[in-house]
């Protein structure tokens, strides 16, 4: 009683939910095999990846010089900041009428700028070296100023 007898209805459905199964996962093998499919540039001449603006829409500029001007970008903005220090600290020395608290906080602030500037300028002055000559040595040829 407990045992199923198996018939050939039962066996033609279970051969039937089998071959469903397995075409429909070969299927979506095949169609995500399609649609994963992607074209290899293996001609292309630019084989460092450095004119990445040609394939993005972007400009063609290298991305050395993109990296070049982000630098020296945050350090003019660096330079800005040490200078408004600078102003604001005399500004308060200035101010101070002769209060010696006043006038040691100010001297204080003044000093931090003064310091914070020579390490921006001489960050500037290293980051400007390296590009310039890691330029030369990889293109050779005059270096431009952007």
């Amino acid at each position: 009683m407990g045992e199923e007898t198996t018939t050939p209805r039962n066996y033609l459905n279970y051969i039937y939910m089998r071959m469903k199964k397995t075409l429909t996962l070969l299927s979506l093998i095949i169609l995500s095999g399609l649609f994963l499919y992607q074209p290899v540039m293996a001609q292309e001449e630019d084989l460092l990846g450095v004119e990445y603006g040609k394939y993005s829409g972007l400009e063609p500029t290298d991305i050395r010089y993109s990296i070049a001007n982000i630098i020296r970008l945050s350090l003019g903005f660096l330079g800005v900041g040490a200078l408004i220090l600078m102003l604001y600290a005399g500004f308060m020395w200035m101010t101070s009428a002769g209060n010696e608290d006043k006038v040691r906080q100010a001297k204080k602030i003044l000093w931090g700028a003064i310091i914070g500037l020579a390490i921006i300028l001489s960050a500037f002055a290293i980051t400007t070296f390296v590009i310039r000559n890691l330029y030369l040595a990889t293109q050779g040829g005059y270096y431009y100023e952007f």
